[in-house]
């Protein structure tokens, strides 16, 4: 007897639907006209799939050229330009 293998869905496979809670309907009226309908032939699906999608990638591309021992850097310069009494640029 051949056993049947269970396949685990992966994170690719899993589909989730969301609930937008307290948003108005001005803000989503305003997002559907100027947005949805002109590039993305009025599916919101796949614009609210394809925008999170450009978020990640735009944080990736940030966190990728912007590293942390320059940001440290810059708030202690800030830091000691504050205590010296000057305005920190």
């Amino acid at each position: 007897m051949k056993k049947k293998l269970a396949v685990l869905a992966t994170e690719d496979d899993l589909l989730v639907d969301l609930t937008f809670h307290n948003v108005s309907a001005s803000l989503l009226t305003e997002f559907a006209e100027k947005i949805v309908r002109p590039y993305y032939a009025g599916n919101l699906n796949a614009a609210i799939q394809d925008l999170i999608h450009k978020a990640l990638a735009e944080q990736e591309f940030i966190l990728s050229h912007y590293s942390y021992p320059k940001r440290k850097q810059r708030l202690t310069t800030s830091l000691r330009t504050a205590q010296d009494g000057q305005v920190p640029v």
